[in-house]
C-alpha cells in the first residue's frame, strides 16, 4: 500500500516579519526595558544585514501592535503604561459624557487569594485548582462611582503582590503591573453586554438594583498571546460612555 504524504507545505514570511519576530523576542526578553530607546533602524539593518527600509517596515509593524512609540526627531521607544499620559487610556474605554480627559481614582473592595474554577482556567490558560488572586475594586470619577471591577490574575506571576502594596499605588494599575511584576499587557479582547444591577453592584455603585449595566468582559494578554488577566467591570452609564476608536 502506498504510503500518504502530507500534504503541508512550508511557509515563508516576508522578511520584514521575520525582523519584526526578532525584534519582539528581544522586547519579551527585556533587552531593551520599557521608556528606552531601542538602536536606530540603520544600526539595526547593519547587525540583521538587511536594507534599512526593511527594518523601518519591521519597527511600523511594531509601533501598529503598540509595542513602541515613535517619537519625532528623538528616536524609537519601548512602549510603556508608565510614561505617557495617553497611554493610560489606551485600554480604559470609560470616558465622561462631557469628554474631560480624566483618569479615575480606585478604591479597593476586596483582596484575596483563590484557586482558578474550569472557567477561569479555560480562559486564563490554567489548570483547574491553580493558585489565582482577585481583586475588587470601584473606579470613581471626581468622587461618583462609575465601574465596579473584578480582575482575576494567574498569582504564578504577580508573587508578591498584596492589599497593602496594591493600595499604597497611584496611577495605572496596568504600569503597575509592568513595574513591579514585570509583566506587559498588550492587547485584550473584549465582550460588552447590558444586564442589570443586582444588590451587591447596585450597592457598589450607587444605583437601584435592576438600574442597567453595562458589562464588559476582558482577557487581557502579554507576548506570545498569553493571557494574563481576566476582569469584569459593570459600568454605570448615567454620564459615562463607552469609547472605541476603530480604524
Amino acid at each position: 500500500m502506498a504510503q500518504t504524504r502530507s500534504a503541508a507545505k512550508p511557509s515563508f514570511q516576508p522578511l520584514y516579519l521575520q525582523i519584526k519576530s526578532l525584534l519582539t523576542a528581544r522586547l519579551e526578553a527585556g533587552l531593551w526595558k520599557p521608556g528606552e530607546a531601542i538602536p536606530s533602524e540603520s544600526d539595526l539593518a547593519a547587525e540583521f544585514g538587511v536594507a534599512q527600509g526593511t527594518v523601518r517596515k519591521a519597527v511600523d509593524a511594531l509601533a501598529q501592535d503598540n509595542l513602541v512609540l515613535r517619537r519625532q526627531g528623538k528616536g524609537t521607544f519601548v512602549a510603556t503604561h508608565t510614561e505617557e499620559r495617553s497611554s493610560h487610556f489606551r485600554f480604559l474605554r470609560i470616558r465622561r459624557d462631557d469628554e474631560k480627559e480624566e483618569y479615575p481614582t480606585s478604591r479597593l473592595l476586596d483582596f484575596r487569594r483563590g484557586k482558578a474554577t474550569a472557567e477561569i482556567a479555560r480562559l486564563l490558560d490554567l489548570k483547574p485548582g491553580d493558585a489565582i488572586i482577585v481583586i475588587r475594586r470601584v473606579l470613581e470619577y471626581s468622587g461618583e462611582p462609575a465601574v465596579l471591577d473584578e480582575l482575576v490574575l494567574p498569582a504564578a506571576l504577580f508573587k508578591g503582590l498584596t492589599r497593602t502594596r496594591l493600595e499604597s499605588h497611584r496611577g495605572s494599575m496596568y504600569g503597575f503591573f509592568e513595574t513591579a511584576f514585570g509583566v506587559r499587557m498588550l492587547k485584550a479582547e473584549e465582550r460588552l453586554k447590558a444586564i442589570a444591577a443586582d444588590s451587591a453592584s447596585a450597592s457598589a455603585l450607587g444605583v437601584a438594583p435592576g438600574h442597567p449595566l453595562l458589562s464588559v468582559e476582558r482577557v487581557t494578554r502579554t507576548y506570545g498571546e498569553r493571557p494574563v488577566e481576566w476582569r469584569r467591570g459593570l459600568c454605570a452609564t448615567r454620564v459615562h460612555h463607552y469609547l472605541n476608536e476603530l480604524g
